[in-house]
C-alpha cells in the first residue's frame, strides 16, 4: 500500500502527480479513472480549481489505493454557505441562493449536453429569427448572452453563412467560464475558414456590460484586458493551431470567483478577446471593436437560458433581459429561451420530490417585468409572447428504440435522472440526499417506460425593436 502523501494544505496537483509516478500511471489515466476526464490533471497544471464534489470523487479514488488527498488543498474552489436567515432574504429579494452552484458542475452539464438535442433545437428556433432580420452596414451583429459550449452559436453560423454569404459578421459571446470558452473556441476555426469576413469577441463580461465591451465600474474599466488576436494563414487547421495558443492566456487570466452577495461566479478581471483573420482585417476595419469605442445596436440578441428558473422575474428583468434589450440596433431582435416544465423530465422530478416547482414564471410574466423595467422606453419596442404552437418546443433525450424497454439500462437511467436534475436545477445538497437510495432510479424507469423515451419542454419569446 502507498504512504499517505497529502497533508493538510498541500497542493492536490502534487498527491496526485507523486501517486502517479509510483503507481506507474499516466495522467491521463489517472483523470479518466477518477472523474471521467482525461484532461482533468492537466486543466489543474494550468491553473483551473475544482468543487468540493470533483475533490470528493478525487479523494474517494485515491483512498481506494491508499492514499489521503489533501483535505483543503489550493486547487478547491471555495464554497459558499448562507445562513438560513441570510438564504431566507436572499430569496426574498429574488437574488440567487449562494449556495446554489448547479452552472458550476461540468459533469452533469456536459453529460446533459451530449446525451440531448437541446443545443441542436435551440440553433433551429433562433434560425427563424433570422429571416426577420434587417441587418445594416457594416455588418450583421449578433450578441451571445451565454456562449456555453459553442454548440448553439457554431449551429447559428452555419446558418447565417446560408442566408448571408456575402455579408460580414460581429459576434460577440458572453461567457465566464474557463472550460466553455475553450471548449467554444475549439470550434471557430472552421466558421473563420467558411466564412473569413468575421470578427468573434468573446468576454468574460456582465449582462449590464459586455454588449457594449466596457465594463461600469472605474477600477474594472482600467483593469481591462483588451487582448486582440489576428489569425494568419488560410486554413482552418492555421487557425486551430493560433486558437489552442491562446490557452495559456485564458488560464492565467480568465479567471473567477463566487460574489460574497449573490454567490455567482463573477469575473476577478474583465477580458475581452478579439478573433478575426488577418488577411481580411482590411474588409473588416469598420467592424473589428475598439477598445472604449465599442458599441452594441445588435441585429440579433441570444439569451438561450441566461437566468436560473427559480429567481424572481423582477429580477430576471433587471438584471439580464432588460439591459439586453437596450443593446438591440433599429429592427433588432432578442430571443429568449427558458426551460418551462409540464413535461417528463419534471415527473421524473416530482416523483421524488412531490410538488416541486422550479419554474415558478412563464415568458408573459417575464415580459410583463421588463416591459416595466423599462418604463417609457418600452414604447421602442414590440414584446412577442406567441401563442403555445410557436413558443413552445420540445427536445428530447438521445435513446436508441431498443432501449427503452421492459429492461432500461443503467447508463441510460443514469443519463435520465441527470438530465431531468439538470433542467430541474435541483441544488448538489438534495441530491446527496437521495442518491443513497434506488428510488430515484426506479422512478426514472417509470417516467422512460410510460413515454417511450425523455423529453422537455422549452418556450420562448421574442423583444424586438421598431425600426423608427
Amino acid at each position: 500500500m502507498l504512504q499517505t502523501l497529502a497533508q493538510q494544505g498541500e497542493g492536490l496537483l502534487d498527491s496526485i502527480a507523486d501517486f502517479c509516478r509510483r503507481a506507474g500511471m499516466a495522467e491521463s489515466t489517472f483523470g479518466r479513472r477518477a472523474v471521467n476526464d482525461g484532461k482533468f490533471v492537466a486543466r489543474l497544471r494550468d491553473g483551473a480549481r475544482i468543487t468540493p464534489e470533483t475533490l470528493v470523487r478525487v479523494s474517494t479514488f485515491l483512498a481506494s489505493r491508499g492514499v489521503q488527498a489533501p483535505e483543503m488543498p489550493r486547487e478547491l474552489m471555495p464554497l459558499l454557505r448562507v445562513a438560513p436567515r441570510a438564504a431566507a432574504s436572499a430569496g426574498h429579494e429574488g437574488a440567487p441562493s449562494r449556495n446554489f452552484r448547479f452552472f458550476d458542475n461540468r459533469q452533469k452539464y456536459l453529460l446533459f449536453v451530449n446525451t440531448c438535442s437541446e443545443k441542436e433545437v435551440i440553433a433551429r428556433r433562433v434560425g427563424l429569427e433570422l429571416a426577420n432580420l434587417h441587418p445594416r452596414p457594416p455588418a450583421v451583429r449578433v450578441f451571445d448572452a451565454g456562449m456555453g459550449d459553442g454548440t448553439v452559436l457554431t449551429r447559428v453560423m452555419r446558418e447565417m453563412h446560408r442566408r448571408f454569404p456575402t455579408l460580414p459578421f460581429y459576434f460577440v459571446g458572453k461567457e465566464i467560464s474557463l472550460e466553455d470558452v475553450r471548449l467554444s473556441l475549439a470550434k471557430m476555426a472552421d466558421r473563420l475558414f467558411e466564412h473569413p469576413a468575421s470578427v468573434l469577441v468573446v468576454t468574460n463580461m456582465y449582462y449590464s456590460e459586455a454588449p457594449w465591451l466596457t465594463p461600469k465600474a472605474l477600477a474594472d474599466a482600467t483593469s481591462l484586458l483588451w487582448h486582440e488576436a489576428p489569425l494568419t494563414g488560410t486554413t482552418a487547421h492555421d487557425f486551430s493551431e493560433q486558437i489552442s495558443a491562446l490557452e495559456p492566456f485564458l488560464s492565467k487570466n480568465w479567471q473567477a470567483r463566487h460574489s460574497p452577495a449573490t454567490g455567482n461566479p463573477v469575473y476577478e478581471r474583465p477580458v475581452a478577446l478579439v478573433l478575426y483573420r488577418e488577411d481580411f482585417r482590411f474588409l473588416l476595419n469598420d467592424v473589428i471593436p475598439q477598445q472604449s469605442r465599442a458599441r452594441a445596436d445588435y441585429d440579433l440578441v441570444i439569451a438561450s437560458q441566461p437566468y436560473r428558473a427559480r429567481v424572481a422575474a423582477k429580477f430576471k428583468a433587471q438584471r439580464v433581459i432588460a439591459p439586453l434589450v437596450r443593446a438591440l440596433g433599429p429592427g433588432g431582435r432578442l430571443l429568449g429561451i427558458h426551460s418551462c416544465g409540464n413535461d417528463p423530465g419534471l415527473e421524473i422530478v416530482r416523483k421524488v420530490w412531490p410538488g416541486e416547482n422550479p419554474f415558478q414564471t412563464d415568458r408573459h410574466d417575464l415580459l410583463r417585468a421588463v416591459r416595466g423595467e423599462l418604463g417609457r422606453d418600452a414604447r421602442h419596442y414590440n414584446f412577442n409572447a406567441y401563442a403555445d404552437a410557436r413558443a413552445v418546443f420540445r427536445y428530447d433525450m438521445h435513446t436508441l428504440p431498443t432501449e427503452v424497454s421492459a429492461s432500461i439500462g443503467t447508463s441510460t437511467l443514469f443519463a435520465a435522472w441527470n438530465a431531468a436534475v439538470y433542467v430541474a436545477q435541483i441544488d448538489d445538497e438534495r441530491l446527496g440526499k437521495v442518491i443513497g437510495e434506488r428510488s430515484y432510479l426506479d422512478a426514472t424507469r417509470e417516467v422512460l417506460q410510460a413515454h417511450g423515451g425523455l423529453w422537455f419542454l422549452d418556450e420562448s419569446y421574442a423583444v424586438s425593436r421598431k425600426r423608427a
